[in-house]
């Protein structure tokens, strides 16, 4: 009798985790520091980036990412924003979202040319294309560049984010 009740506890705990990884299947996650965030179906890894400094820099230099890989930048208040292809290596999608999550702005953003030995930082950044969100911004992600031509998104969605891990980090 002991056997059959152990059996049934084991059953129903072995349900009941199963029922809890589903469940937090559909709701976003942070591991290892990193964002686990549903895009259009697929679950991309993002790296977090809370901080002015890591902001900054963004994909600059970075040669390649993962096919589902890219960084969620977050930022410590809501407003218009413009990122650019600074020291870019490769092509970009971004898609801009509001403090609640929901699309605000998505566009391409293709390699731009390098800084000229000849040309000075100021003349550099003034001639990089801007990419703007349009409206008040909380959130950007940034993706491999073409991802977003396969993708069904739209502005107005909602992306999940853990927004309230988001703040207690951001910088």
């Amino acid at each position: 009798m002991a056997q059959i009740h152990m059996t049934r506890r084991f059953i129903l705990l072995s349900m009941l985790g199963l029922a809890a990884l589903l469940v937090g299947c559909s709701k976003p996650a942070i591991v290892d520091g990193k964002a686990k965030v549903n895009l259009d179906g697929t679950v991309y890894t993002l790296d977090i980036v809370a901080d002015n400094a890591t902001r900054e820099r963004g994909l600059g230099g970075v040669e390649s990412l993962p096919e589902n890989g890219g960084m969620l930048f977050v930022f410590p208040d809501s407003k218009m924003r413009a990122f650019v292809m600074r020291d870019c290596l490769i092509d970009i999608d971004i898609i801009f979202l509001d403090s609640t999550g929901r699309i605000v702005a998505m566009h391409h953003m293709p390699i731009e040319e390098a800084q000229r030995p000849d040309e000075s930082d100021l003349q550099y950044e003034l001639r990089l294309k801007k990419y703007s969100s349009r409206f008040s911004a909380k959130y950007a992600i940034e993706i491999l560049g073409g991802k977003l031509e396969t993708m069904d998104l739209k502005e107005g969605q909602l992306i999940e984010l853990d927004t309230t891990y988001l703040e207690s980090i951001v910088q």
